[in-house]
């Protein structure tokens, strides 16, 4: 294909709209992002492609695989538009009587409609669904609407015309001042305001600069670079096209981990395709300005989310951080002049530049601008990728958009910022969500996963587990980090076996301060989060579990009994149903028993009793 001028790519953008929203035609829109492709969207969409055919339906039909939708929940997921029905879990079984009721009947398959987990009714449409009607999506705002393998479908969205107007109607002086303008932070973890650190390379001097994608994202949790990626690749190409213009850069890398094969094809066919059209390579438009992105696959190492670390890999070193300063503004990848930024950060610059930055820094809190991505997940009824503005409350992300607690459990605290992040409890639901007012409750922001947890969570037992990735995933290099986080999780595996003593509390806080002060990078300096974070506000787990040997949430094998409460059992028999070894004994009737030369302590039987009656 010839490459575009700025008049081809306007024209190109109204053909392309008309046919995005071609007017009488019905979209079947399925989700195609990798939680959908897990629960066998694949098959829905190969089955709903054939039952079109059969149908006779290819005329007014199009059936569109969309990147992630968000409500991962509940995939596969068919979204009809233009109407906006949404249909939930649907199984390749349920694909004829769908299209039948739908598309021929002109009924609707209400079993499949979106049930509210409070009220217990059935939703139609997408938009009246709390999950999406409490969100305002900006870098999402393609997610589940258009096809991410055509850039057809993204240029009739305004794709590319933010860059058009930085290329050929802006002085990257502008572009540096309008990012200034809109407040925008950065969204990968420490919210460095973006436009300055555009402007720092802008103006150091060299002859090569380069622009990083940052989408080595690796926190438990967490998946909404990899959501994007998958959903709206072609975002985070004009993103960094923009940012390329700004310090006069004409190479970019994308650090993307082998662990997301399908963000990674997904990319590549989106750098092809706008090799093709001009968009990427020589004189893009016609405007004399050159710039290539080339995609890098780590290996997964966490610390290669580290700036330094990720430029280190891409030299073909082992990703560890180096001391800053010199920060990459000035010296970074290969010792040139280098911008890093996270997906989420790219994927918001092309309607900053087209909308302008007043318009983005119209939502959001004083000093966090704009809006946030995140991935609930955890006890939670909504699990999914969500984007809501800044200053939002965490009460209003956890019940509004998440929906609430399970099986009528109570909230106890939510992981935010991975695990270098903190718990946030119960009393504290009202913060709003900025940088700020998150690191005043002993959290961070971090890229963006929340962790929903419910009153059956040991609080211990969850430092223990972020304890033993951050453990994991030290890089070695800085003694703080390499030896204070191993000493930190060796004593919580020994308060949760039941071997913990009454100095472990004091030692574990001095040898915290120690590591946030000296550590190297930024996984040190936060690695002892949520150990701070949980003795901040569950002490008396930790004094319970150290000082009378129990753990009041029943998550620590080593600290109960294995006995039936004769006055909490229903005599249901759950409990037996469960065992996986034979190791209850329960009649009809009749209160349960556990014979503990027979119990491995699975703890299925805890998991498994609604009324608490084991202990």
């Amino acid at each position: 294909m010839a490459k575009l001028s700025v008049d081809d790519l306007k024209k190109f953008q109204e053909k392309a709209a008309g046919e995005l929203n071609k007017e009488g035609r019905t979209d079947l829109l399925i989700c195609g992002g990798t939680g959908c492709h897990a629960t066998g969207s694949i098959k829905v969409i190969d089955i709903t492609r054939e039952e079109v055919k059969a149908k006779g339906l290819e005329d007014s039909v199009k059936v569109v695989e969309t990147g992630c939708n968000g409500f991962c929940a509940l995939g596969p997921i068919v979204v009809v538009h233009p109407e906006g029905v949404f249909y939930e879990k649907v199984k390749p079984e349920d694909v004829p009587e769908l299209i039948e009721s739908h598309l021929i009947k002109k009924t609707h398959l209400e079993r499949l409609f979106y049930k509210d987990p409070v009220s217990k009714k059935r939703i139609a449409r997408m938009d009246d669904i709390p999950f999406f009607h409490n969100q305002l999506p900006r870098a999402l705002r393609n997610k589940g609407i258009i096809d991410p393998e055509l850039i057809d479908d993204y240029i009739a969205r305004d794709g590319y015309q933010g860059a058009a107007k930085a290329l050929l109607e802006m002085e990257p002086e502008q572009i540096v001042e309008q990012m200034k303008i809109s407040g925008m932070r950065g969204r990968g973890g420490a919210g460095f305001p973006t436009g300055l650190k555009w402007g720092f390379a802008r103006q150091s001097q060299a002859d090569i600069k380069y622009v990083l994608c940052n989408a080595d994202e690796g926190d438990p949790g967490a998946f909404m670079d990899r959501s994007i990626l998958e959903a709206d690749p072609h975002a985070v190409l004009e993103g960094m096209l923009i940012a390329a213009k700004a310090i006069d850069s004409h190479q970019g890398y994308i650090y993307c981990r082998t662990e997301y094969p399908l963000a990674i094809r997904r990319l590549e066919i989106a750098i092809k395709q706008a090799k093709e059209h001009g968009l990427l390579g020589r004189d893009i438009l016609g405007s004399g300005f050159d710039f290539d992105i080339e995609i890098y696959q780590g290996a997964g190492a966490f610390v290669c989310g580290e700036e330094t670390a990720l430029m280190r890999s891409i030299e073909g070193r082992r990703g560890m951080p180096r001391p800053r300063p010199p920060f990459p503004a000035h010296k970074g990848l290969w010792e040139k002049p280098t911008i890093l930024n996270n997906v989420e950060t790219f994927a918001n610059v092309p309607q900053i530049m087209l909308k302008g930055g007043k318009w983005y820094a119209s939502v959001g809190t004083e000093t966090s601008k704009g809006t946030k991505v995140f991935a609930i997940s955890g006890d939670v009824h909504n699990i999914g990728l969500v984007e809501v503005p800044m200053g939002t409350k965490l009460r209003e992300l956890i019940y509004d958009v998440g929906g609430g607690i399970p099986k009528k459990r109570k909230f106890k605290a939510v992981q935010l910022g991975g695990p270098s992040g903190g718990c946030v409890p119960e009393q504290y639901l009202d913060t709003p969500v900025d940088f700020e007012e998150i690191a005043k409750v002993g959290a961070i922001m971090g890229s963006g996963g929340v962790i929903v947890m419910d009153d059956h969570t040991c609080m211990v037992d969850m430092a223990r587990f972020f304890m033993d990735f951050i453990q994991d995933e030290s890089c070695g290099k800085c003694t703080p980090c390499r030896e204070g986080t191993r000493r930190l999780q060796e004593i919580l595996v020994k308060i949760c076996e039941g071997r913990g003593e009454p100095g472990d509390i004091p030692k574990m806080e001095q040898l915290s301060d120690v590591i946030k002060e000296s550590a190297l990078c930024g996984l040190g300096q936060t690695g002892p989060n949520p150990v701070l974070s949980t003795l901040r506000y569950f002490r008396d787990e930790y004094e319970a579990h150290i000082h009378h040997k129990k753990c009041p949430a029943k998550r620590c094998a080593n600290l109960l009994e294995y006995e039936v409460d004769p006055e909490l059992c229903t005599k249901c028999g759950l409990c037996f149903k469960a065992c996986p070894t034979d190791a209850i004994i329960w009649k009809k009737k009749e209160v349960a028993v556990i014979e503990k030369e027979k119990c491995i302590k699975c703890l299925t039987c805890f998991e498994k009793c609604k009324f608490d009656a084991i202990f």
